[in-house]
This record gives C-alpha cells, sequence and structure tokens, in this order.
C-alpha cells in the first residue's frame, strides 16, 4: 500500500458477532410475526444472587457441622460444596436472567424462560381474566416486581414476567387492563 493512499476505515463487526449483538432477541412468533425480546431489569440479576445466596447456606452450614465432625480429612467436604455455592451464586443467576425475557404487542403479551427446557409462552389480552403485580422482600429492595396473568383455562392458567422495574410492571398492568375494556365494550 502506498504511503499516501488512505488506509481504508476498519470494517464493521458482523451483526452476527457478540459485540454487535442488540439488547433485545428476534424471536419469531407463532403468527410468523419477528418480535424483540425486551430484556428484564438489571436488578433482577442481583435479586437472583441474593436468593441464590440464601438458598446455598443451609448446604454450607451442613457442610460445616459434617466437617467439625473430624471424619474425613478437612475440606474434603467443605471445599466442593464451597465450590459448588460459589459457581451457583455467580453463574448461575446471570445465565437465568439472560434466558429470560418478554415480548408485549398490541393483542398479547409472550413471556420466554428457561435455561435446559426453553418455554415461549403467549398470552392473548383477550384471555386474561385478572392481572397481579407481587413483589417479595428482595424484590421490593431491588426495585423490582412480578407481574402475573391469570387466564382463562386449566394448563398454564397462570404467566408470572419476574424482573421487572416496579413501575413498568404496574404500567404494563394498566396497559394491558385498558385493552381488556376496550375489547370488552
Amino acid at each position: 500500500m502506498d504511503e499516501h493512499t488512505p488506509a481504508s476505515p476498519p470494517a464493521a463487526p458482523h451483526p452476527a458477532t457478540p459485540a454487535a449483538a442488540p439488547a433485545t432477541t428476534p424471536v419469531v412468533d407463532g403468527h410468523g410475526d419477528e418480535q424483540e425480546l425486551t430484556p428484564l431489569h438489571p436488578n433482577y440479576r442481583s435479586a437472583l444472587r441474593v436468593e441464590a445466596t440464601l438458598t446455598s447456606i443451609p448446604f454450607i452450614i451442613g457442610a460445616l457441622v459434617l466437617e467439625s465432625a473430624e471424619v474425613l480429612p478437612k475440606a474434603v467436604i467443605i471445599g466442593p460444596v464451597a465450590l459448588i455455592a460459589l459457581l451457583v451464586i455467580l453463574r448461575l443467576p446471570m445465565r437465568r436472567f439472560a434466558a429470560r425475557g418478554y415480548a408485549m404487542s398490541t393483542d398479547r403479551l409472550r413471556v420466554v424462560r428457561g435455561l435446559l427446557f426453553r418455554h415461549d409462552t403467549v398470552v392473548p389480552f383477550g384471555r386474561v381474566q385478572h392481572i397481579d403485580v407481587n413483589q417479595g422482600p428482595i424484590e421490593r429492595f431491588f426495585g423490582i416486581a412480578t407481574l402475573t396473568l391469570h387466564t382463562a383455562g386449566t394448563h398454564n392458567a397462570s404467566v408470572n414476567l419476574p424482573g421487572l422495574g416496579e413501575t413498568l410492571a404496574r404500567d404494563m398492568r394498566e396497559e394491558i387492563r385498558s385493552h381488556i375494556k376496550r375489547e370488552a365494550l
């Protein structure tokens, strides 16, 4: 290349590369429409991590009790239990967070979740009987909530969408409620 020839600008990354990945994931629904999945509130990751920590504590205490019996050499029990607890606390919440998302259109809500078994649930607003916004103490601390849609029917009669910002969950409830009222007229 000549010294005076301007260098070509760097090529833009391919859309399939992780660096260029969008914040939302396209999903094709049953109607052939492509919808972007909206990720959950970032505080949901922290709430999942706190729940994983609280779940791990009894196992660590049990391992410490067994370790204190001094039947086996030191760290034979607590070492693996602590390692597994650390993986559960650090890695599992990140994977669970990344495996969830939702898409809301004018007439339905789509909820996608699951690591091993993927669940892709579409709830038409016309089937919604009532809507709840729930918060446990951990969710309240992190300012998030769970939107629950109760539908007509027996199979999957309730659909939960955890990890929404509290105001977003309430706004979504009101939007779905107004859609149901319009449909009833």
